[in-house]
């Protein structure tokens, strides 16, 4: 499976601290795992996945999107609730 970045996701893992780098990473192998795990969105996000989790009490939600006929998983946007959607719809 091929794992690629958004340029907004890579710019916000840049800005985390190494404890929520771990978390996210943890995170992405879980999605890599099971690519459907992941809320199916519709309407202006139709093929966009959001996955929901927690670290130290903060809710995170993680975008991405999954092509299974090639196999790629592109992950587009992370961050909290706040705004989350809005943002992502401008991508």
């Amino acid at each position: 499976m091929i794992v690629k970045q958004s340029g907004i996701f890579s710019r916000r893992v840049k800005k985390l601290h190494p404890a929520e780098k771990q978390a996210l990473d943890d995170v992405v192998k879980v999605i890599i795992e099971d690519p459907a795990i992941g809320e199916l969105k519709v309407g202006d996000l139709t093929g966009v996945q959001v996955y929901k989790y927690k670290h130290k009490a903060q809710q995170n939600l993680l975008a991405y999107r999954f092509v299974e006929e090639e196999l790629i998983l592109t992950l587009l946007a992370l961050g909290s609730h706040e705004n989350f959607y809005r943002d992502l719809k401008k991508q």
